[in-house]
């Protein structure tokens, strides 16, 4: 998604020329150039799919909706299996519409991933639950901490369901970093995604990531917690900027390297 104006055939080209051995890739990408075809290209390449986004959206509060957002995450897995990731990132959802019970939305996702979990673990796919940002709480996703994904969860094993720590989303809890080695116990650190804050936000504020260093965010003191949390996976960029998706792809990806390996440093 950082640089989503990349064809995948230019983002793979790319990656392997600038020595990036991994990558997260997005359904609706996967889908328009074909999941076989994607597959196929990234195996050839070499370059291993660290992640899948996204599954979720598992807070509807009728029947109909919640068996709609069961097949979609089941097809999800299966998408996942088939590219050789072993992790699906879950956007849990927002409240339903006129809605305003957060507890009983939280609920339902854990209802959800009860058929799910185990699905996923027959395929070989865990599931990440990444909280967002409490600003995105009413309208994607009703888990806005840490806290709150782990306790979801640990309802499960940990092989099956595990947490995203996304900077961004995370960065502004005091609370945050302590869950970060709580979930490093358990081996629920199912990926790690770094992106900076900058404001003002943008209108909408979905597409408000920051180039790593330009922000707010001490982007290795957060490597550091999830180092001493035990995370030993890949660490992922997903940027959503749409000044950085109207400039060339290939430029981005390199800048974002460079900034990779300054901000870790």
């Amino acid at each position: 998604m950082t640089v989503k104006q990349l064809s995948l055939p230019g983002l793979v080209e790319a990656c392997v020329r600038l020595g990036v051995r991994g990558v997260g890739l997005w359904r609706e990408p996967v889908a328009r150039y074909g999941l076989d075809a994607t597959a196929k290209l990234v195996r050839d390449a070499g370059v291993e799919v660290t992640s899948l986004c996204r599954g979720g959206f598992l807070t509807a509060a009728d029947a109909a909706g919640r068996a709609a957002a069961i097949a979609d995450n089941r097809a999800a897995i299966d998408e996942a299996a088939t590219l050789g990731t072993d992790t699906l990132v879950l956007v849990s959802g927002g409240l339903p519409p006129g809605s305003k019970d957060l507890a009983g939305a939280r609920e339902r996702i854990a209802e959800a991933l009860s058929s799910l979990a185990p699905y996923a673990a027959s395929r070989g796919v865990r599931l990440a639950i990444e909280p967002l940002h409490p600003m995105f709480a009413s309208d994607r996703c009703v888990v806005s901490t840490l806290d709150q994904a782990l306790t979801i969860a640990e309802r499960f094993s940990a092989s099956q369901v595990g947490v995203v720590v996304d900077t961004y989303h995370v960065w502004w809890d005091d609370r945050a970093p302590a869950a970060v080695a709580r979930a490093g116990a358990a081996g629920r650190i199912h990926a790690f995604q770094l992106a900076d804050w900058v404001t003002p936000l943008p209108a909408g504020v979905l597409n408000g990531r920051g180039q790593l260093g330009d922000g707010s965010v001490d982007l290795a003191r957060w490597r550091s917690l999830v180092d001493a949390a035990g995370y030993a996976g890949s660490i992922e960029v997903e940027l959503f900027n749409d000044a950085l998706w109207a400039g060339d792809g290939v430029a981005l990806l390199e800048e974002t390297v460079r900034r990779f390996g300054e901000v870790l440093a």
